[in-house]
């Protein structure tokens, strides 16, 4: 009886090599890289029989790329992507999948030269990564199927390869038994996705190198363990070290004196080369020591603290197709953060990754190629996790990861996969790698008993849960009494948490300061490094970045698949500043004259780094110097600033001024990573206790009616003036400033919802306290549900009053949404002060009010031909209550088209707290400028967009928006959190936009500098 090849729950079959680490050597191999015939059938049965004779005529066959996915070469004609996170895109009925298998018939005629292959030597045929199962003949002859598409899969093709012309058959099914176990957060994209290569293995060739280099903290010394599968003797040659020795099969243990240990701070290489009779191998070799002691994971002896990301492979348009330049500068981007761990969820990388995090410093957690998460909404009935008929693929899959990348000093763990509950073929992968490598500990989120993993981690949890495991109390999420105490001698990770989807995520600084409460927790991973939006276009030809849904699937996860620090062509979100100033190892502080400085970096003192001050009144520097302060790794050094660090400058007209003292730490020389002169840190303070008044004192002229003096305002036009304002006398709306028309102010309650505003996987903090709740809150509406029941996002003014009261023009307006009883008295009160228009705002919300509200502010209406703006305030990105710790106070500048963000859906951005002066230019119109006044508690911050927030409301996607017809000028006196909710806690209270009264002053002016 045959075995479908389809079905079968089998690792793969043919001459499978041994797995084997990635090695770089001078043995012969060919590239099979590039075009190859191509022909697509939407199922098995339509895909011609004879494709993999030798003799068939493809000439009107396709050409495709390899690697790429067949989906991203021809969307539509050849299938299309699809996106979900957790269910499968097809009936759960373990192990057969739909007769609709789309299926790709790939071809590739090469030659092989005479002699290539010497004697002896084998022929194995190397699949970087297929998905999902792939069926291979070579010249005719079915040599094997490779299944498990992120892990290699190498073939004995000897017998079947010829010197001269040969023909590569490979069939791709999309789907198969092992999309079961395959079920990443991610896009399901077929296709022969990694390198094809065929190597010329020789006969007593160096087939398997293991050099395990430990490092001795305590003495400083280091040990080479070789482990050896080839020819012998083997000479092993390292200069650095004074190595030329030797080996044979005994392959002693080697002390090699002292070194210099590897670690993410310091990722010191060794060149190391092994070479027999017949092969040459280079490896780059970092000693360190990988322990765990009780509750502490140390490297060197040092306890670690990831400041980490998890990330997959994605380009934006050839999705899981290796991209080195794109990865050297996504990881350069990460060094420059602050990021030192990366989680490769949810498979193995490509190798080439690991050889950049050995040299560039991360701490890895390198994860296997598993994860059946569509088994939860079955209550894991069938999980593949607990069946013996699937152990072989597991353990295979675990195998191939470690042999493959054992060599590696960045990895420091090895995780068994994702989310797929928990079972017997988990724990027998422990159990093999346990044996197989005990110097690395073992990682696997959903062991929350910890039968059989040496870390406690943990996805998305609150803030209380934190501190409830760390005291061990709690039932640990996994509803095993005790579980918690029993964990407490290990340490602890967060796998996933900060949800960076769209504007967000709020909170970090909370976590941080609960790592820092309890040593257990090791720290953690955001969820994740880059957006996944396909690269797309309409049909007139505007470029968008598609998500879930997109493509007409069946089911699918919307925009669940755009949650990165980045967005899908690699622009960085202000999230990224802002987890790196949170987390910053180098931590900067000024109080009362004194700078204090802390390294908490796992190696090296802050020599490499240059500490310079700067002293600026109203945003412009006065005075500027230098520090001599140099920290140890874990020490705190401090300095008394210099009085003129201090000082208070005031200009010559005698006017007050707002000062602010900045602290920075800059690289004192170029680095891989960054360039002398990168700010590594900072530090801010406000050097006056108070802050100065900016609104004129008193008024200078009093409203009136229009005189119809000819200029189109007469009582006919229904206009009051007000200086050189206009207003309409009969809703007192402001209709322009001198030359310059403008629209509102109007009261605004809506913010186009964030992601994390609009989703509600965790809890709601509006419903029920977390102190209470210990971080759960409650099951409910999103708020941004909340919200709309409400009627924030249909508010509607009426007009109570018009009137001129003593110097002022004071409109009335009480703002209620149909159907709801509680509303919002807002009063208006105009002033003309010199040359100044001052705006007065008092909103007082009535009794009733069972929601937060996304904002509390104004919004105006300016014309389109606005292009840039300039502003004294918080900068230079957006930011919120929740995410404010990058946020300095200066002088910025920036188009407008540039404030805000283009997240893959349109949502609320480009907040900005705390606005001194805001000054918008463009051409042929007098530059507009707008103060605020400090008397208040907080000044009100301003958005700057082109579009209102009832427009970004409407749009799925950016394409989507209108073409601008003004610029909305908002600003608010609050603005709501952030926090995580989209997949992680919801907005703290202490952060929330409950209902209050708020008030606070802006003043307008024309053609003046900001």
């Amino acid at each position: 009886m045959s075995v479908d090849p389809i079905t079968a729950i089998h690792p793969g079959s043919g001459r499978r090599e041994r797995p084997r680490a990635h090695l770089d050597s001078d043995a012969p191999a060919l590239d099979l890289s590039g075009r190859w015939r191509f022909q697509f059938s939407a199922e098995p049965s339509l895909a011609p029989v004879d494709a993999h004779d030798p003799g068939l005529d493809d000439t009107g066959w396709d050409a495709i790329d390899v690697p790429s996915h067949w989906v991203l070469q021809r969307p539509g004609e050849w299938g299309s992507p699809s996106y979900t996170n957790v269910v499968y895109p097809f009936p759960v009925e373990p192990p057969n999948v739909p007769d609709a298998n789309p299926t790709g018939d790939y071809r590739l005629a090469f030659d092989v030269a005479e002699g290539w292959l010497a004697d002896g030597a084998r022929a194995v045929l190397r699949f970087g990564g297929v998905e999902s199962v792939a069926i291979v003949h070579l010249n005719g002859v079915e040599v094997g199927v490779v299944r498990g598409s992120r892990l290699p899969q190498e073939l004995d093709v000897t017998p079947e390869l010829v010197t001269g012309a040969n023909l590569l058959h490979v069939r791709v099914h999309q789907w198969s038994a092992m999309s079961y176990i395959e079920d990443q957060d991610q896009w399901w994209l077929p296709g022969i996705f990694r390198e094809v290569t065929l190597l010329a293995r020789p006969a007593g060739g160096l087939d398997d190198v293991w050099l395990s280099a430990d490092y001795d903290p305590a003495t400083g010394a280091g040990t080479l363990r070789p482990e050896l599968r080839g020819g012998y003797p083997v000479r092993l040659a390292c200069a650095e070290l004074g190595l030329d020795l030797t080996l044979d099969e005994s392959c002693p243990e080697l002390l090699v004196g002292a070194v210099e240990p590897w670690s993410a701070d310091r990722p010191r290489l060794y060149d190391v080369t092994l070479a027999n009779a017949v092969e040459t191998v280079q490896l780059r070799v970092g000693f360190r020591r990988v322990e765990i002691v009780g509750d502490a994971w140390l490297v060197n002896g040092r306890r670690l603290r990831l400041r980490g990301v998890n990330r997959h492979e994605f380009h934006q348009e050839t999705g899981r197709v290796f991209n080195a330049e794109q990865t050297w500068q996504d990881l350069l981007t990460m060094k420059r953060h602050h990021l030192n761990a990366i989680r490769t969820s949810h498979y193995p990388p490509h190798p080439d990754l690991l050889a950049m995090t050995d040299e560039l410093g991360f701490w890895v957690i390198e994860e296997c190629d598993l994860e059946t998460h569509g088994f939860e909404l079955l209550g894991w009935t069938g999980n593949p996790s607990d069946d013996p008929a699937w152990r072989a693929c597991y353990l295979d899959r675990a195998e191939r990861m470690v042999e493959r990348d054992k060599n590696h000093p960045s990895i420091v763990s090895w995780s068994l996969g994702n989310e797929s509950g928990t079972g017997s073929n988990l724990a027998a992968m422990a159990a093999w790698i346990r044996r197989r490598d005990p110097g690395r500990p073992i990682h696997y989120e959903g062991d929350h008993a910890g039968a059989y993993t040496d870390l406690n981690s943990r996805m998305y949890p609150p803030i209380e849960e934190l501190d409830d495991l760390a005291a061990g109390l709690g039932d640990n999420r996994s509803g095993v009494l005790g579980t918690a105490a029993r964990l407490l001698d290990r340490p602890m990770i967060l796998c996933e948490y900060l949800h960076a989807m769209g504007n967000g995520a709020g909170g970090i600084a909370d976590y941080e300061r609960t790592f820092d409460a309890h040593p257990m927790i090791h720290g953690g991973f955001v969820w994740e490094w880059r957006d996944h939006g396909l690269l797309s276009r309409t049909p007139d030809g505007r470029a968008f970045h598609a998500y879930g849904g997109d493509f007409g699937e069946e089911l699918h996860d919307g925009s669940f698949v755009c949650d990165g620090m980045t967005l899908s062509d690699g622009t960085a979100t202000p999230m990224l500043a802002e987890f790196a100033a949170v987390v910053n190892p180098i931590k900067l502080a000024i109080d009362r004259g004194i700078v204090s400085l802390t390294n908490l970096r796992h190696a090296g003192s802050t020599s490499d780094l240059v500490i310079g001050w700067r002293l600026e009144a109203d945003g412009v520097a006065v005075a500027e110097g230098t520090l001599a302060i140099v920290a140890a790794v874990g020490e705190t050094v401090t300095v008394s600033l210099p009085q003129e660090a201090l000082a208070r400058v005031a200009p010559a007209t005698g006017a007050s001024v707002e000062h602010w003292l900045t602290v920075e730490a800059r690289l004192a020389q170029d680095t891989v990573w960054a360039s002398a002169g990168h700010v590594v840190s900072s530090a801010q303070v406000g050097v006056d206790a108070v802050r100065p008044a900016t609104m004129p004192a008193r008024a200078t002229l009093r409203p009136r009616f229009g005189d119809g003096d000819g200029d189109g305002d007469g009582d006919g036009d229904g206009k009051i003036i007000l200086g050189e304002a206009r207003f309409d006398a009969v809703t007192g709306t402001l209709s322009s400033l001198g030359p310059v028309p403008l629209g509102g102010p109007w009261l605004e309650l809506w913010r186009a919802p964030t992601e994390n505003d609009r989703l509600r996987t965790f809890g709601s903090y509006e419903l029920a306290d977390p102190a209470a709740t210990r971080g759960l809150g409650l099951d409910g509406p999103s708020s941004a549900e909340r919200w709309r029941h409400a009627g924030l996002d249909r508010l509607h003014p009426r007009v109570v009053s018009v009137g001129i009261e003593r110097d002022a023009l004071v409109v009335r307006h009480r703002v209620a949404a149909a159907g709801q009883a509680c509303a919002v008295e807002v009063e208006f009160a105009w002033r003309w002060s010199v040359d100044r228009l001052v705006l007065a705002v008092d909103a007082q919300p009535t009794t009733g009010w069972r929601t937060t509200w996304p904002r509390i502010g104004v919004h105006l209406t300016l014309p389109t031909e606005y292009r840039d703006a300039a502003w004294f305030g918080t900068g230079p990105n957006e930011n919120y209550p929740d995410s404010r710790a990058a946020a300095r106070v200066g002088r910025f500048r920036a188009a407008i088209d540039d404030l805000a963000v283009t997240y893959a859906v349109p949502q609320e951005t480009g907040h900005r707290a705390d606005l001194r002066t805001l000054s918008v230019t463009g051409p042929d119109l007098p530059g507009l400028t707008i103060r605020t006044d400090a008397s208040g508690r907080q000044r009100p911050g301003f958005t700057l967009a082109r579009h209102s927030a009832v427009e970004l409301t409407a749009a799925a996607h950016p394409h989507e928006l209108p073409a601008p017809t003004a610029t909305h000028l908002y600003l608010d006196a609050h603005q709501h959190g952030l926090g995580s909710r989209s997949c992680g806690p919801d907005v703290r209270p202490e952060h929330a936009l409950y209902p209050r009264a708020a008030a606070w002053t802006v003043s307008f002016g024309l053609a003046e500098a900001p």
